[in-house]
């Protein structure tokens, strides 16, 4: 599951806060407690003692046995300073663990890592961090989810030149689309194209899948046309190093993802570089077994003569296209 860097990055920083909040609260009870019992700071001093008077011993380069009596003898000073303070806080109403160091997650010992795998409390903030940057860019409401979705919107009426009405068709596409999301990624139909005139459902029922697909843990990247091939341009040609450095980071974060939802293909201006690009996006993507939804005003027809026909070909053979007619729900919503 590879999220963004920039996700990674603010899910590590709210790790780091709540980190630190829980050692701000640790410590103001430590000084609440020391003051309200003195004795509980000599036992705590004390024990810290324990700890110095086996080092010395360790570093004064005799021979010192693991069961020999003078680390026994300091074992048992420890275990006895431990008992006198769990008695102390038991008699000032806390459990004798209650200045402890205790991470929030025992699995990584709040470091959001095991060894090299992301830990779960880690990937939890990653998916919170993901809701809300694709919350900003596709403009999601609470309203924005399968189980809220209307299809009273769509005509019932037959609609010329298809077989279905447009609400027989949208009870279809919504049923593909919300067995894609919550089976990703072992859904039998891997990519999706979204084709049809604006105001008919593409970007709403993207950012139903992207909100599902990511609550459920996955990397999610969305993006239009524009920007994508934008930062693609960006990558080959700019001569600034920065630039080109996050240029870079953006066009890994789109071949790596676990699902990329490329909105409103055929907004951009079509050159070679751009059907060149958008063969690499694409090739890629099916040579890694990523997931992929490509959202767009074309039909494959309009796709294989605006771009290639290599990529019409593998959009066509390796995609699940699904169709939006009707009229622009968006004039009969209240």
């Amino acid at each position: 599951m590879a999220f963004e860097p920039k996700i990674v990055q603010r899910a590590m920083a709210r790790l780091e806060r709540r980190r630190e909040g829980r050692e701000r609260k640790r410590w103001d009870l430590e000084q609440r407690l020391y003051q309200q019992e003195p004795k509980l700071r000599d036992l705590d001093r004390a024990l810290r003692g324990t700890m110095v008077e086996l080092t010395d011993l360790i570093a004064a380069g005799k021979p010192v046995q693991a069961d020999g009596p003078e680390i026994a003898a300091i074992r048992q000073k420890n275990l006895d300073l431990q008992a006198q303070r769990a008695e102390l806080l038991h008699a000032l109403g806390y459990p004798p663990d209650a200045l402890d160091r205790k991470p929030a997650c025992p699995k990584c010992g709040d470091t959001g890592w095991n060894g090299t795998e992301m830990c779960s409390c880690l990937k939890q903030l990653c998916t919170q961090e993901q809701i809300k940057e694709l919350t900003s860019l596709l403009n999601l409401t609470e309203e924005q989810s399968f189980a809220r979705l209307r299809l009273d919107v769509y005509s019932d009426r037959p609609w010329q030149g298809m077989a279905r009405s447009p609400r027989e068709n949208m009870t279809r596409v919504v049923a593909v689309c919300e067995g894609f999301a919550r089976q990703f990624p072992s859904y039998p139909l891997k990519n999706l194209l979204l084709s049809g005139g604006t105001g008919l459902g593409k970007t709403f029922l993207s950012g139903c899948i992207a909100r599902e697909v990511s609550e459920r843990g996955f990397s999610v990247v969305y993006d239009t046309a524009i920007s994508l091939f934008a930062a693609f341009e960006s990558r080959k040609f700019s001569r600034d190093m920065e630039e080109g450095r996050q240029a870079r980071d953006e066009t890994r974060r789109y071949l790596h993802c676990d699902l990329l939802i490329l909105d409103d293909l055929g907004s951009e201006l079509t050159t070679p570089f751009v059907q060149s690009a958008l063969y690499e996006l694409i090739n890629s993507r099916l040579l890694a077994d990523k997931r992929t939804i490509i959202s767009t005003n074309l039909s494959i027809e309009q796709i294989a003569a605006r771009y290639t026909p290599q990529i019409a070909s593998r959009i066509e053979g390796l995609f699940q296209e699904l169709t939006f007619y009707g009229e622009d729900i968006r004039l009969k919503r209240p």
